[in-house]
Order: structure tokens, then sequence, then C-alpha cells
């Protein structure tokens, strides 16, 4: 039974965390992140905590060339990610997550391209300049939402996390973070569109947050928590 249909039967969520957390514990469960990146294996190791699940990156994984991302969706090129990289782990549970910032004024844009927005757009680093990717990807942003008023600049971001062994994906789950994107960037913490992305609930913006409120907003890490019960079944 998954948590949230659980849930909604009567269950108190605390009894089943419990009782999820125990079967994970039953089964010795350590899973594989498909990720290089420090960020990333943070937000999923502090969700899986509190499940006391072992969190590590994929061994060898620098060494693997990386798939290309052709999907149109999130969902498209998690799955792709963790199929191919379960691959090269056999008999492991390996996880693969694709993420990004979906804004419903520009029809969820930049979406699956969030990370390659600016570059999309023909801006590009020269090879000695240090890396402005993050600037240059909210640049963008702004220009393409000047016009856009403040009622109608709601976004978030959003996390799908697929899981696979041996080439078959077992099961996919989505977490994701809702906003507003300001017309200005605010604060210097974060990555990303971090600075522009406000959260009204705390008046703050993501890159105004400190790291323990941020790891708790985590779309990387509410993808996790819906992931974990389906691995358990």
């Amino acid at each position: 039974m998954r948590l949230s249909k659980a849930c909604r039967a009567g269950w108190p969520r605390k009894t089943l965390r419990r009782r999820f957390r125990i079967t994970l514990n039953s089964m010795a469960l350590r899973l594989y992140v498909a990720t290089t990146s420090p960020g990333k294996l943070r937000d999923f190791r502090t969700a899986a905590r509190a499940y006391s699940v072992a969190i590590e990156p994929l061994p060898g994984i620098e060494s693997i060339a990386a798939p290309e991302e052709d999907g149109d969706t999130f969902q498209a090129n998690a799955t792709l990610k963790a199929i191919y990289y379960s691959r090269f782990a056999p008999g492991e549970m390996v996880l693969a997550d694709d993420s990004g910032l979906e804004v419903d004024a520009l029809q969820g844009a930049p979406g699956v391209r969030s990370a390659r927005y600016a570059s999309d757009s023909g801006l590009v680093d020269s090879p000695d300049a240090n890396d402005n990717t993050d600037v240059w990807n909210n640049m963008v942003l702004l220009q393409r939402m000047a016009t856009i008023p403040a009622a109608q600049r709601t976004a978030r971001y959003r996390c799908v996390l697929a899981a696979a062994r041996d080439g078959d994906l077992y099961h996919t789950a989505q977490g994701a973070v809702e906003g507003i994107i300001l017309e200005a960037p605010h604060g210097t913490g974060g990555f990303g569109y971090d600075p522009l992305f406000y959260l009204p609930e705390l008046d703050r913006t993501m890159a105004e947050i400190d790291l323990e409120t941020k790891l708790s907003l985590s779309h990387r890490g509410r993808a996790l928590v819906a992931l974990l019960p389906l691995l358990a079944m």
C-alpha cells in the first residue's frame, strides 16, 4: 500500500513511517544514485536519514559516459538514466533524477532545459571564463518574464526520481516545491534559479534561507520520500 493511499485509509502517518522504516531496515536497503553532484547527494541523504537507508553515489560513475538526455519530460529523462546506469551496477538498485524549474506563464519552461536555458539562447561562456551558467540562465528567465504581472509568476521546482535494477525500471516518484518568480534576484545562497524563486510562506527566496530549511523543502528529498515506500513493497 502506498503511503498516500494508506494515509487516506486512516492510517496515522507516523505509524506508516515506522512500518516502512522497519521494512526497509529488514531489507538492509542501499541505494546508489547516478550523480556526481554533492548537492543532490546531500538532498537525498537528508531525506533518507529518517528511513535509515544508505545513499551512495554510483561506483565509478565519473568514468561512465553519460547517456543523451533527449526526453521531453522529467520522467522520460529520469527513467532513461536510471535504466542506463543500473546496467553498470549488477544486482543493485540505482536511482536517477531529472529536475528543474517550471514556470506557468512560460507553459512549463524552462523545464527539462533548466540547466541549458541560456545556452539554448546562444549564451555560452568562453573557455577561459568562470562558469556563469546560473547568471545567464537567470538573466534569460527575467527577460522572458519582463511583461508578466506578479499574479501570474507562479512556478515550481520539480524532481522526478526513477529506480531501476539491471536495466529494468521499478518505480518512479516525484516531488515539487511551489513558489513565485521575482522581478530581481534576492540572496546569495543556493544555486541555479534560487535567487529568483520566492517562497511566500517564508517570505524569502531559496537563496535567502538557511541550509537546514532548504533541505526540508527539497523537491529531490520529497521525491525520495515518495519513492522509498514503493521500494519496500
